[in-house]
Order: structure tokens, then C-alpha cells, then sequence
């Protein structure tokens, strides 16, 4: 499997495991709130609306379009910290985020 093919898979993973958590949503939030300039838009939007709204549709546009992927990806420690707020069993969903975060990083 090529880096981008595992790129995609766990991409979609990610979703299919915020969906089993009950972590997605089917209303988009404001445009402004997408539009936050502070880092994962922590002024605006919860960690895992910033996945599903603004990470996952991003990084499938690059494979997608064949862009450059990133150079780095480290988004595991904001993740471990803001699940801890969650109720949820989230260690597959931090799992998942991990690895996307080696798969992207390893490849360069």
C-alpha cells in the first residue's frame, strides 16, 4: 500500500471512529468559526469538530489532488488532550490519530 493509500484509509477510519463515538456531526459550523487563525481553531471549535471540519477534508483534498503532503504531522498530543474531556472511550480514535501521524511523517 503507497503512503497516500494509507493516508486515505485511515483518513477514513478516523471518521468511521468519531462516528461510532457519537463525535460527528451533521451541522457545519459558521464559516467564522472555520476560519479561526489560532492553531486547531481552539478559539472556535472543539478538537474533534476541528478533525471532522477541517484535518480530514484538507489532508483527502491533498491525496486527492496529489499536493505535496505536509512535512510533518503532529496532532496526537492535542488530540490526547482534548479527548481527555470526552466521556467516550476514545484509545482506537487516539490510535488511529497516531498512526495518520506517523504515516504522513514517515513518508518523508
Amino acid at each position: 500500500m503507497s503512503q497516500r493509500q494509507q493516508i486515505l484509509s485511515l483518513l477514513l477510519e478516523v471518521e468511521r471512529e468519531m462516528r461510532a463515538l457519537d463525535l460527528w456531526s451533521e451541522t457545519m459550523p459558521s464559516a467564522e468559526a472555520l476560519m479561526s487563525q489560532q492553531p486547531f481553531c481552539v478559539d472556535t471549535l472543539d478538537f474533534h469538530e476541528w478533525v471532522q471540519w477541517l484535518l480530514l477534508p484538507r489532508m483527502e483534498q491533498i491525496i486527492v489532488e496529489q499536493m505535496p503532503l505536509p512535512t510533518s504531522c503532529d496532532i496526537a498530543p492535542m488530540a490526547e488532550e482534548a479527548f481527555k474531556q470526552i466521556e467516550a472511550e476514545t484509545d482506537q480514535l487516539l490510535q488511529l490519530i497516531a498512526d495518520l501521524d506517523r504515516a504522513v511523517t514517515e513518508g518523508q
